[in-house]
C-alpha cells in the first residue's frame, strides 16, 4: 500500500504542474492581448499630447532658422513624465526634437521614436516603454485551479495503480468444477471453456459428485455393480433433463458400459481443465494402474471432493 501511495504522489504533483503550465499559458496569452490594446492606446495618448502641446511649445524653427529652446522642451518633458508615472503609463518620453529628459529611466528598455509635423516644421519624438514581460503576472486562479483539478485527473491512474498492485497480491482464481444441466455442459468457472456431454455421462457423473461428496470413503469398484444410491441420483438427473426437454428417451442402463461412460466423462474434463492439471485431480475419476480397469483393487471414487469444489445450475 506505500509503494502505491508513493507512485500517485509524484503523478498527482505532475499533473498539478501540467494543469498549471497549461492554464498559466491561457492566462498569459490572453494577458498578452490585453496588454498589446492597453499599450496600443496609451502610446496614442501620449503621441496626440504631445502633438497638441509642440503647438505652444519652443522647439525652434527651421524655416525662420531659430534654435530649440533646449530649457523649456526639458522641462515640458519632465513634467509629462510625472503625469505619466502618476498615471501609470508604461511610457516615458525620452526626447523631443533631441533634447533628452534629464532623468533616465532604466527599466523602459524599448524605444519607439515617431515623426509628425505641426505648422512650421518636422518634430522627432522619442518614447521608451517597459518590456511586455514586466506587466505579466502569475495567474493565481490557474494555482488554485490546478491544485484543485490535479487529484481528479490522477484518479484513474490511480485506481490503475491500486487494481494492478491488487492483482499482483492477490491470489489466482482457483477453478471448480461447474455441471450445467440447461445446457448439459461441464466448465471450470474460471475462463469460457465448456464442454457438452451425452446425458447418459452427463447424469451418472453428476451422481458421481453427489454421492462421493457424501459418501468420501466408499469405494467404487468397477467390476461390482453401481450403488444404488448412486443409481437413484442419476435417474433424477435424467428425470431433470426430461424437465429441462434436452431428451424424450427411455431412461438409460447406467450400470452398462461402464468404462465407456468413465472414458466420456474423463476426456471432457481433459479438455475442461486443460489449464488446470492439478486442480483437475479430485474431478478425475481414478483409472486403473497396471491390472486393468476391472482390478479389484481399483475404484472411480472422488476421495478428496467436496460441496465447495463443485456447482450445479439447474439441479
Amino acid at each position: 500500500m506505500n509503494s502505491i501511495k508513493s507512485t500517485i504522489r509524484p503523478f498527482t504533483l505532475i499533473c498539478a504542474l501540467v494543469l498549471f503550465i497549461v492554464l498559466q499559458g491561457l492566462s498569459t496569452f490572453g494577458q498578452v492581448i490585453g496588454i498589446q490594446s492597453a499599450r496600443h492606446n496609451a502610446k496614442d495618448n501620449v503621441e496626440r499630447r504631445v502633438i497638441l502641446d509642440s503647438a505652444f511649445l519652443d522647439v525652434g524653427n527651421a524655416t525662420l532658422n531659430t534654435p530649440v529652446n533646449n530649457y523649456a522642451v526639458s522641462q515640458y518633458i519632465a513634467s509629462i513624465n510625472e503625469d505619466l508615472a502618476a498615471q501609470e503609463y508604461p511610457f516615458r518620453v525620452e526626447s523631443i526634437q533631441g533634447v533628452s529628459s534629464e532623468l533616465a529611466y532604466p527599466d523602459f528598455t524599448l524605444s519607439h521614436t515617431l515623426k509628425f509635423e505641426n505648422a512650421e516644421q518636422q518634430i522627432t519624438l522619442t518614447m521608451q516603454s517597459l518590456p511586455m514581460y514586466q506587466n505579466l503576472t502569475i495567474s493565481w486562479w490557474a494555482v488554485l485551479a490546478s491544485l484543485l483539478l490535479a487529484p481528479a485527473f490522477a484518479l484513474p491512474r490511480q485506481r490503475r495503480a491500486a487494481l494492478s498492485v491488487s492483482e499482483e497480491l492477490a491470489p489466482p482464481p482457483k477453478p471448480k468444477l461447474v455441471i450445467n444441466l440447461r445446457d448439459k455442459t461441464l466448465g471450470n468457472s474460471v475462463n469460457d471453456t465448456v464442454v457438452i456431454l451425452q446425458n447418459k455421462p452427463l447424469c451418472f457423473y453428476t451422481a458421481l459428485v453427489k454421492y462421493c461428496t457424501e459418501n468420501p470413503s466408499q469405494p467404487l469398484p468397477p467390476h461390482k455393480d453401481v450403488p444404488l444410491e448412486l443409481i437413484t441420483l442419476a435417474n433424477k438427473a435424467f428425470a431433470r433433463l426430461i424437465e429441462l426437454g434436452h431428451t424424450k428417451r427411455k431412461r438409460p442402463d447406467f450400470n452398462a458400459n461402464l468404462d465407456k461412460t468413465l472414458s466420456e466423462i474423463r476426456a471432457s474434463l481433459d479438455e475442461v481443465f486443460a489449464l488446470y492439471s492439478e486442480e483437475k485431480e479430485r474431478y478425475y475419476p481414478p483409472r486403473a494402474q497396471g491390472e486393468g480397469s476391472r482390478s479389484k483393487q481399483h475404484s472411480y471414487a472422488l476421495t478428496t471432493l467436496s460441496v465447495d469444489d463443485i456447482e450445479i445450475i439447474g439441479n
